[in-house]
Order: C-alpha cells, then structure tokens, then sequence
C-alpha cells in the first residue's frame, strides 16, 4: 500500500474509533440536562398544586357529595346558597326548616355571606320533641337558622381563631387548622369551604345555638 493511501485509511479508523465516544458523551450529557431539570419542573408542578389544593372543599363529609349535577360542587356553585344546599340530599332537614322560616329569598338574595350548614344527622342530634318544638315556633327557628349566617364570605385562614357576627346579632367563635375547624368549639366542619353563587358554606355535624 502506498504512504497517502495508508494515511487516508489511518485516518478513517481513527475517525471511526473517536465518534462513538462523541456520540456516548453527547447522550450522556443531553440525559444529565434532563435529569437535573426533571426535579425543578415536579417541584414547581407540585407547589402549583398545593396552592391551587386551599381552594377547594375539604373534610371527610365532602365524601357524600355528589360527583355531578346541581348536588355536586360544580353545580352549587352555579346557585345561590339556599337553591344550592336543596339539592344536597346530606342538608334536607336544613333546607326544610330555611322553608318553614321563610328565609329562602333571604338566604338566596343576600350577598357574600357565610353559612354553616348542619346536616340532617347534625338535626339527629336534638331530641325529637325539642326539634318538633323550634320547627314549629317560627320566631325560635328564624333565630337558630340565622344564627348560623355571618355577612362575610370566610376564608379557611380566618376561622383559625375568629370570632364573627352573625345575622342573628349575635357572635359565634371560630377555631382550628388546616382541614380540621371547629365552630363555639362544639360542632365539626366536616366539609368546608363550598362555593356556591353568593355564598361560601362550611357544613357541620352540630346544630349552633345562640347564647341568648
């Protein structure tokens, strides 16, 4: 073999011999890039969602809230609070005495307010005859109802330790963290934090009662 065709031949083996390994490092490197950025973007992804997660119902009884419809929280959200919690199977015995009092309009026409809601096993809780009794003294049963209505929209943070004027007149007291609230330390919110169209409401597993 002559000098030029060896040399050209040298140079092709050597030529083949670097460019797997340029090959191996670019692929190494391009796959470092990658790794390293992967954390970054779930962490960013992450914190997005725990923000976005503070604005949504919380508590173990959003359980028993429909999936969809007019009951679900897509559809209360579309309605003013008393048209909203009617179609809540889990709040009928409330909505039956917000009927009995008359304040649905009330209820349905009032702007940026707070309801807290006691479900029908909250109702369960007073005995029979006591319940009969408020349900039928629509003066007594305004009074409970609209105890349970404060003219602010609340927020989870504000109920950590706040103390609120209802529409009865008089203050109801509110404690806790995070998903876990009390209301007068006595009653649950066992699903907070509902949208409704004119309303956020805080469901309950106790009935409030005003002091005087």
């Amino acid at each position: 073999m002559s000098a030029p065709r060896f040399r050209r031949a040298a140079l092709i083996a050597a030529a083949a011999a670097v460019l797997p390994i340029a090959l191996t490092a670019c692929s190494s490197d391009s796959k470092d890039s990658t790794a390293e950025s992967t954390p970054t973007a779930s962490k960013s992804m992450a914190s997005s969602g725990d923000a976005m997660s503070t604005d949504k119902p919380f508590g173990p009884g959003c359980a028993s809230v429909p999936k969809d419809g007019a009951g679900s929280f897509d559809g209360m959200a579309k309605d003013p609070v008393a048209t909203a919690a009617s179609n809540n199977p889990a709040l009928s015995t409330l909505v039956a005495a917000v009927k009995k009092a008359g304040l649905v309009d009330t209820l349905n026409n009032a702007q940026n307010i707070t309801v807290f809601a006691p479900t029908n096993d909250a109702f369960a809780k007073i005995p029979k005859a006591d319940l009969d009794k408020v349900l039928n003294d629509k003066a007594q049963l305004t009074k409970i109802l609209t105890y349970h209505v404060v003219g602010q929209k609340l927020t989870p943070k504000q109920l950590e330790n706040g103390t609120f004027t209802t529409l009865e007149k008089s203050s109801l007291t509110t404690s806790g963290s995070g998903t876990a609230y009390k209301v007068n330390d006595t009653s649950n919110v066992v699903c907070g934090n509902v949208p409704t169209a004119n309303a956020t409401v805080y469901i309950v597993d106790t009935v409030l009662m005003p002091k005087s």
